[in-house]
């Protein structure tokens, strides 16, 4: 342990009244809707980020990533039965993956566009995610939020701490991630603490009569950092 300041809260406990655990359970039966829509078409799939750790708040995401490439069209297909809102194509930066976005009502699902790198996977691993069985067996894991606090779950609750009084190698091992991934999570959530929310290098919305392959070819003919991303 290194003894740091806290850089966005302090070591404590919290335990959950009925609220709290009936906010979780609604938000796993949406993302459980979803993933078995997905699983009936052969599609794999996680779920990430507060509802996979359990401190869910009302405004919480529920956010399903389906690890594997996969035609756009098969996903498309699986999730008709839902209100799609929006379908966008998505890339952090020019080094990072591209992805494809379907925003539903209550969810949004993502998967790659491109090959994904190995490390690409920690992304998920950092903040936390369960497969669809670990949502059937209400499976909680942890994880760090973007207020850089180590979420612990609990069987009342869970334990938080800011993630900076731990050393990035000790959270990277507790974690299953590399070394490399906490680093450039700490940078990028640290800025967006003094700077605000950051932007995004590509952020592409789809017309209706538009596919994800297609739309993506428009965009690397006219963008060389996308198109090179894409043969890395």
């Amino acid at each position: 342990m290194k003894g740091k300041t806290a850089t966005f809260g302090e070591r404590k406990r919290i335990i959950y009244g009925r609220e709290r655990w009936e906010m979780l359970r609604s938000k796993r039966e949406i993302a459980m809707e979803i993933m078995e829509a997905l699983e009936s078409y052969g599609i794999q799939s996680i779920l990430y980020g507060s509802t996979a750790r359990g401190d869910v708040r009302k405004d919480s995401d529920v956010d399903i990533f389906i690890p594997m490439s996969i035609p756009s069209y098969k996903i498309e297909l699986a999730l008709q039965g839902f209100s799609i809102l929006q379908r966008r194509i998505i890339q952090a930066t020019p080094n990072h993956a591209i992805k494809g976005e379907i925003v539903l009502e209550n969810a949004t699902v993502s998967f790659p566009l491109a090959k994904m790198r190995e490390k690409e996977m920690d992304f998920y691993r950092f903040g936390g995610y369960i497969d669809i069985n670990g949502v059937m067996e209400g499976e909680r894991v942890a994880g760090i939020d973007k207020r850089l606090m180590l979420i612990i779950p609990l069987k009342d609750g869970h334990y938080e701490m800011p993630a900076n009084e731990v050393h990035k190698a000790e959270i990277a091992d507790f974690l299953g991630v590399s070394v490399e991934i906490v680093e450039e999570r700490f940078r990028v959530l640290e800025r967006r603490r003094d700077i605000g929310r950051t932007g995004v290098f590509l952020n592409e919305v789809l017309n209706d009569h538009e596919n994800f392959e297609t739309k993506l070819k428009e965009i690397t003919d006219r963008n060389p950092l996308v198109k090179r991303r894409l043969v890395l």
